[in-house]
């Protein structure tokens, strides 16, 4: 795979290409899927796991839409100018939900639709438009059907001196329709202390620590972390990839590969849900999401291998939140956690130092400036973990100290093959013995006097 080369480290391949595992031609087709040697025949997975979310919705039936095509000579024309351009199954998704409204409420089908008038479609469009202008959806959304709406008619003929002339609505700048809090570190650390389960608190640590989107986080399986967290490391890598589409459309956010870390703490409380998670259900497969769903509407034999839902993952954040007394906690969202995440990123280092702006857009995920991206090196994925742990996620001093400490330790051991860890302990105790020495000496002392 072109986008998944310049991130593979090893044998077991963290960038795994899910579709050539999983044996995934079309997953909105594929009804069961079978996972390929060398895992074993325990390990069918049915379609629903991974594409639970790309069920035919209404809106396919009615623009008679099978995968990449469609009977409407229009909407066929809007689906191969989509194939063209990125191919992504979100945005394949938004125009089809708008046309379908726009029909709705037109009561025109598509082919219809695209043979009106040039000044009827104008109003037709506009008129769509103001309704949703009401004060109840943002005016990026509103801008947003106004786009997608040119874009269904450019490709049918409405471009030149043809192209629509439609009114979009004013949107000053910093504009929200909805607020939000973004909570401060220590806030973030009494929320993950406050959730209600080892996976909710995985979670809260996660997101703060990563930066990852809502999406990228719940199309997380257990492979892609499985051989570090095996292998023992504190800053566990997480591979962000376009396959992850497969589990999610909206993951991997314009089909940018990328990857970034977990804190110490976030590894740890990751282990311990994991490992809850294996006495309950026996077993972790590595096809099975990271936070699975545990969902208790869903019966129990599935809940190990449903994906969570957005909103479930917002609700996970927010009752965190309002557990924690955060102030307007109905305002912390996922997204806030990744703003806390980019605030660590610009933030002083343990050492004093600042993150290279370049390492701080590749572990949000941002594409670099100009020319930087092509000469940026991600293929050092250790040099890029040490940068990572510079990162101040302490919730006191004294942690960030002691990262130092080992930092320093480790450095002037490279390559020796002694464990730095170790040698901290061993200087621990020679200190103590040391200090026992000198108390037993000055109370001898001080009996002899």
């Amino acid at each position: 795979m072109k986008y998944l080369s310049p991130l593979k480290q090893n044998p077991e391949n963290l960038f795994t290409d899910v579709k050539a595992l999983c044996g995934i031609e079309n997953a909105a087709d594929a009804a069961v899927v079978t996972v390929k040697a060398p895992v074993t025949a325990a390990d069918t997975i049915n379609a629903d796991v991974i594409t639970d979310s790309m069920k035919a919705p209404k809106y396919t039936e009615y623009l008679k839409v099978d995968g990449w095509t469609s009977d409407y000579v229009s909407i066929n024309l809007l689906l191969k100018h989509l194939s063209r351009k990125s191919r992504s199954e979100a945005s394949r998704r938004a125009y089809l939900r708008q046309v379908y409204s726009f029909c709705i409420s037109t009561r025109l089908t598509p082919d219809e639709l695209a043979k009106s008038p040039k000044n009827r479609i104008e109003k037709l469009v506009q008129e769509h438009a103001d309704k949703y202008n009401d004060g109840k959806h943002s005016i990026r959304y509103v801008n947003n059907i106004i786009h997608l709406l040119k874009t269904f008619f450019k490709v049918n003929g409405f471009k030149g001196a043809k192209t629509l002339d439609i009114e979009s609505y004013y949107m000053p700048s910093r504009y929200r329709k909805r607020p939000e809090y973004i909570p401060k570190k220590h806030e973030i650390y009494v929320m993950a202390d406050s959730s209600c389960s080892l996976r909710d608190r995985a979670i809260i640590l996660t997101l703060y620590s990563s930066g990852l989107r809502n999406s990228t986080l719940r199309a997380l399986l257990y492979r892609d972390v499985e051989y570090e967290l095996k292998k023992g490391i504190d800053n566990v890598m997480i591979p962000v990839y376009p396959e992850m589409k497969l589990v999610d459309p909206n993951a991997c956010k314009n089909n940018i590969p990328y990857y970034t870390f977990f804190c110490d703490e976030a590894t740890q409380a990751l282990k311990l849900y994991l490992r809850e998670r294996e006495e309950k259900y026996s077993r972790i497969r590595g096809h099975e999401p990271l936070f699975a769903s545990d969902y208790n509407q869903v019966p129990r034999e599935e809940r190990n291998s449903k994906i969570m839902s957005p909103r479930q993952l917002q609700q996970v954040v927010k009752q965190a939140a309002r557990r924690a007394g955060t102030p307007k906690w109905r305002n912390v969202t996922p997204h806030c956690l990744r703003k806390a995440f980019e605030t660590v990123l610009h933030s002083e280092l343990i050492d004093g130092g600042r993150l290279d702006p370049k390492i701080q857009d590749f572990f949000i995920g941002h594409i670099l400036p100009g020319s930087q991206d092509a000469y940026f090196d991600q293929t050092d994925i250790e040099q890029l973990r040490a940068e990572y742990a510079k990162l101040n996620f302490g919730r006191v001093i004294v942690e960030n100290k002691f990262k130092i400490l080992r930092m320093a330790v480790a450095r002037a051991f490279e390559g020796s093959g002694i464990d730095p860890d170790r040698v901290i302990e061993e200087y621990v105790q020679m200190r103590r013995a040391k200090s026992s020495r000198r108390e037993l000496v000055e109370s001898k002392n001080l009996v002899l006097m």
